[in-house]
């Protein structure tokens, strides 16, 4: 059984169909590749949702974890001037490439490794594509 952190808050339709309302900071528990809050099944580990909102936390890194994943995702997303530099710089590091979806090879997916990767890496990678983490 694994344990998760919601990383900002969550507001979706549920695994099961009902709208959860999830605050950041609230630790969900994983059983069976699903998340759990409250006792009812929110989603599985490996869906959007998850990736959205909640971070692996078995380590007790979390709310780092979070984010980090956050700020990656924020300044990638950023269209700016920069925007392609960063992007030419991801797809050419061959740490990035180990969390890269394989099955796509136009574009850029993350995979279900980088939403739970080692801090390590996150600050690598945070520091490659000049994120600010608060």
């Amino acid at each position: 059984m694994g344990r998760y952190v919601t990383r900002k808050r969550a507001r979706f339709k549920s695994i099961l169909g009902i709208d959860v309302n999830i605050p950041w900071g609230a630790v969900l528990e994983e059983q069976g590749g699903l998340l759990f809050w409250r006792g009812a099944a929110v989603c599985a580990t490996t869906s959007q949702d998850a990736y959205d909102f909640f971070s692996q936390d078995d380590d007790g890194q979390g709310e780092v974890r979070g984010r980090l994943v956050g700020a990656i995702m924020a300044r990638l997303e950023r269209r700016d001037s920069g925007y392609q530099p960063r992007w030419d710089k991801v797809w050419k590091d061959h740490l990035c490439q180990k969390y890269r979806r394989p099955e796509h090879e136009d574009w850029w997916l993350w995979s279900y490794d980088f939403f739970n990767a080692p801090i390590a890496d996150l600050r690598y990678i945070a520091a490659l594509v000049g994120a600010r983490v608060s």
